[in-house]
């Protein structure tokens, strides 16, 4: 069965998203190839996953929504990227999980449930990514 790999994401400016992605979102700089002024690969990699991302150069970049990053722990996460400079939405929850219609409440889900937290941030060209939690255990 194939797996998906990488994602591309359009950006107007591939040094500042570098910096975003690698100093600011905590993911890893994986390839910076450039041998021609005209020719670069950039691919970066969230810790502890097997997806990447690869940042192509746009002059128009059309903003990607709907990326998630899944973490065992939303709170700890979320304070992560907001002490790099990443504007971190609240937190919000499926409300009531049991008969969820699209509802949202604010803040953590009470019982920590999988698939059910979520925050979102966006990156300096739109690309919007959703924090989501699952797997978190009580220390």
């Amino acid at each position: 069965m194939p797996s998906l790999e990488v994602i591309s994401l359009a950006v107007a400016d591939v040094d500042r998203a570098i910096a975003f992605y690698r100093d600011r979102a905590g993911f890893h700089l994986d390839v910076d190839y450039h041998p021609t002024p005209s020719f670069r690969v950039v691919q970066l990699t969230p810790a502890g996953s097997a997806c990447s991302i690869h940042l192509v150069a746009s002059e128009t970049p059309a903003p990607v929504r709907n990326l998630y990053l899944v973490t065992d722990d939303i709170a700890a996460e979320r304070a992560q990227l907001l002490a790099r400079g990443v504007a971190v939405g609240e937190c919000r929850h499926k409300h009531p999980l049991a008969t969820w219609s699209g509802d949202w409440a604010a803040g953590l889900d009470p019982e920590r449930r999988d698939y059910a937290t979520f925050a979102d941030f966006t990156d300096p060209d739109g690309n919007r990514w959703t924090l989501q939690e699952r797997g978190f255990r009580q220390p």
